[in-house]
């Protein structure tokens, strides 16, 4: 039930961050609300989605609260009394809106100080996109029993936290980590990490959701405007990526003309604007990349040396081992696939991406382009053993069955 389970993700970190910004206790409002979603796929799922579906959680997941503190009354008198002071099982739509969303709240607490910023992203994936614990690792390229120790750790250590927007000066230290969860939220609704389908539309619109949230709340400049503008972009493209069946469709075998010209127009004026505005970061060129792409009409006519000159300025702002891998495409299509085989093989070592399956995936493609198939086909048979995701498994495969021919 693709609508339910779209509704559910949507309404569940809202009432997460209303509940902890009205009793201040993280580990238990979240208990309580996992509670409150089982109820929900029954209840939705027999009667539809309630009319205020965040309401209708809050109202849950409170009554469950309280019950808790009933249960455990001796050791829990004080908090009971703090949350009879208010109705539990009453809610005023007019208290949520999306100007005001509470999940801006929730994701800068999740990015709180007093976190390292490894527990800053886990904790944000897991409460505020939804992610599960396989999800959160995969993103990260971490084993899951890291991501639940670090998940754990931070509850812990925000425990006590205030449940606040900072002052202006804190915000810009929580910046860098609030984008970064945002950006890996959005990448595995874009590609998603494992399952049948290619992509998680539904994730990827959460992450623009709250993305257009924090720009409106920061001004439409600087970063958060360079990432937003990127998911813009990026999401144009997602009906041309599948095929009927869900099959993946590579991006120079993508029919074009199912790209969304009104978001692409969108996310290059707000790229446009935000590279006019004063220093430009990571996020900004990436989604200037992603503009030029989307001007082409085909992959012969994308303009490869403007890209390339992008990335010569995203290296030196960012000179991290997936940019490396995003350069070698653009140089192999500006200097010939040697050049760009060269900085992929140069990855080989990387503790992250050596052994991941894109970074094989492109030096496949790239000995491909070269006219070594059989170096190819080893490549993308070593990327296939090392994906989770079926619809990329399945690309994979026809790629090596291509080149057995």
């Amino acid at each position: 039930m693709p609508e339910l389970e779209a509704a559910i993700r949507a309404a569940a970190p809202r009432a997460l961050a209303v509940l902890v910004r009205r009793y201040d206790a993280f580990d238990q409002c979240e208990d309580a609300v996992q509670e409150a979603l089982v109820d929900a796929f029954v209840q939705w799922g027999a009667n539809g989605v309630p009319e205020h579906p965040v309401g209708w959680l809050i109202s849950v997941a409170s009554r469950r609260m309280m019950d808790g503190w009933r249960r455990d009354n001796a050791r829990r008198q004080r908090e009971l009394n703090d949350f009879l002071r208010a109705p539990a099982d009453q809610y005023d739509p007019d208290e949520y809106h999306e100007d005001a969303d509470d999940t801006v709240r929730l994701l800068v607490l999740c990015c709180h100080p007093a976190l390292t910023p490894a527990s800053q992203i886990a904790l944000t994936l897991r409460s505020v996109g939804g992610l599960t614990t396989a999800e959160v690792a995969a993103a990260l390229l971490v084993s899951e029993s890291t991501v639940a120790q670090r998940i754990s750790r931070a509850k812990r250590l925000i425990k006590d936290a205030r449940f606040e927007l900072p002052t202006a000066e804190e915000y810009d230290e929580r910046l860098a980590a609030v984008l970064q969860v945002l950006y890996l939220i959005f990448n595995e609704g874009h590609t998603a990490s494992a399952g049948d389908s290619l992509q998680r539309v539904d994730l990827a619109e959460e992450a623009l959701r709250i993305t257009r949230l924090l720009c409106q709340a920061t001004g439409e400049a600087g970063e958060v405007a360079g990432l937003l503008a990127l998911m813009i972009l990026t999401h144009a493209r997602r009906d041309a990526r599948t095929g009927p069946g869900g099959d993946l469709i590579p991006a120079d075998r993508q029919d074009r003309s199912r790209w969304y010209a009104d978001e692409i127009a969108q996310g290059t004026r707000i790229v446009e604007e935000t590279l006019r505005t004063g220093a430009v970061g990571p996020y900004q060129l990436e989604a200037a990349i992603a503009a030029v792409h989307s001007e082409a009409d085909s992959v012969e006519t994308t303009d490869w040396e403007q890209i390339a000159g992008l990335y010569r300025l995203l290296e030196k702002v960012d000179p991290s081992p997936m940019v490396r891998l995003g350069a070698a495409v653009a140089i192999a299509m500006t200097e010939g696939p040697e050049a760009g085989i060269a900085i992929v093989e140069g990855l080989a070592d990387d503790k992250y991406l050596g052994e991941h399956h894109r970074r094989l995936s492109v030096l496949a493609h790239l000995h491909e382009l070269a006219g070594r198939p059989d170096l190819a086909r080893s490549n993308y048979l070593a990327a296939l053993e090392r994906t989770r995701n079926t619809a990329e498994q399945n690309y994979l495969r026809d790629r090596i069955a291509h080149l057995i021919k």
